[in-house]
């Protein structure tokens, strides 16, 4: 099996990561989203799905028996330890997820992958990456955005934007930086232009 070449994907609460992930899946590049395989471990059956609700109480549940991620949204992210209680269940689970993909991608025998992690600093994977790339925007347009997104106050974005790291210091910390605070062009030109250098990057360790 040849290892892929792995992009790591991050950025801030509203910054629009997932808007540049869905430009490089346009691309036909391979994207393992960490939020996608969050949801799927704790659906009922799934391996966190007990452990989160003997964590949390029933009161996290819909009459369905699923989870109610706006209720143990604002629990978690109200209570730094309740945050990192739920992150201690459920990461061990998203990050062997992760894994499995990764390397189900290798045997395709894609050059490249794209792994779209919202806390990749906050929990030290940029290790797993041979680089990082950090989407930003200014925090008056995320907090629009996520308020517009997610009928979320102000208040609540920030708390949330607080949980996380500080984009500037992502920014600091990555190997390069996606603009997403202007037009859609222009994120997309931006994307494609490092997409093809990453590209060069992986042939050329072969």
């Amino acid at each position: 099996m040849k290892r892929p070449y792995r992009v790591g994907l991050t950025g801030g609460v509203g910054s629009g990561k997932s808007t540049v992930a869905r430009i490089l899946a346009d691309r036909g590049v391979p994207v393992v989203d960490a939020d996608t395989i969050a949801r799927e471990v704790v659906e009922p059956g799934a391996p966190a799905y007990r452990e989160v609700v003997e964590a949390f109480g029933p009161g996290i549940l819909r009459e369905d028996g699923t989870l109610d991620r706006g209720a143990l949204g604002r629990m978690v992210f109200s209570d730094p330890a309740l945050r990192r209680r739920l992150e201690g269940i459920t990461h061990p689970h998203i990050l062997r997820r992760m894994s499995e993909e990764i390397d189900r991608i290798g045997d395709r025998g894609c050059e490249l992958v794209v792994l779209d992690i919202p806390l990749l600093f906050e929990v030290g994977l940029e290790d797993m990456c041979d680089e990082v790339w950090v989407v930003w925007a200014a925090k008056e347009r995320r907090i629009g955005r996520v308020a517009s997104r997610d009928g979320l106050d102000s208040d609540e974005v920030e708390r949330r934007m607080g949980a996380q790291m500080p984009l500037e210091e992502k920014v600091a910390r990555a190997d390069a930086v996606i603009d997403n605070d202007g037009s859609l062009e222009d994120t997309s030109d931006r994307a494609r232009r490092l997409l093809d250098a990453a590209l060069h990057r992986a042939r050329d360790r072969c």
